[in-house]
């Protein structure tokens, strides 16, 4: 009888160590993939901003004519989806912009402030 309570006793003390050892391996892997999925996040606005970069310079920078409505509508869609109020407010300084010299200075901040988005992430 003291013999299968000390077996028991053994049994039950595995159980519960295994049981402790998983559950700290749960919380860890729990953590690692909070910190795989922020990373994630952070690559696909870094991407949505880079590629609205390239877009903003093949349509606006290089282009030697006047900026067709459906050029300027995949680009306002693409400002749109990045869904950054601060990008999206430069932006629209851009496109309101009067003069040349205004413009120029808007483009320089706009540009200024997508390289900075990319370098904080």
């Amino acid at each position: 009888m003291n013999k299968q309570k000390v077996i028991l006793t053994i049994i039950i003390l595995f159980l519960l160590g295994s049981n402790i050892f998983l559950g700290a391996k749960y919380f860890a892997a729990q953590k690692e993939l909070r910190e795989a999925k922020a990373i994630i996040q952070t690559q696909e606005i870094n991407d949505k901003v880079l590629d609205f970069t390239k877009l903003f310079i093949a349509e606006v920078l290089k282009s030697e004519e006047e900026i067709d409505f459906e050029t300027r509508l995949q680009l306002e869609n693409a400002v749109r989806d990045l869904d950054d109020e601060e990008i999206l407010n430069q932006w629209n300084k851009f496109t309101a912009s009067e003069t040349e010299i205004e413009a120029q200075k808007e483009v320089k901040n706009l540009l200024e402030m997508l390289v900075d988005k990319i370098e904080a992430q």
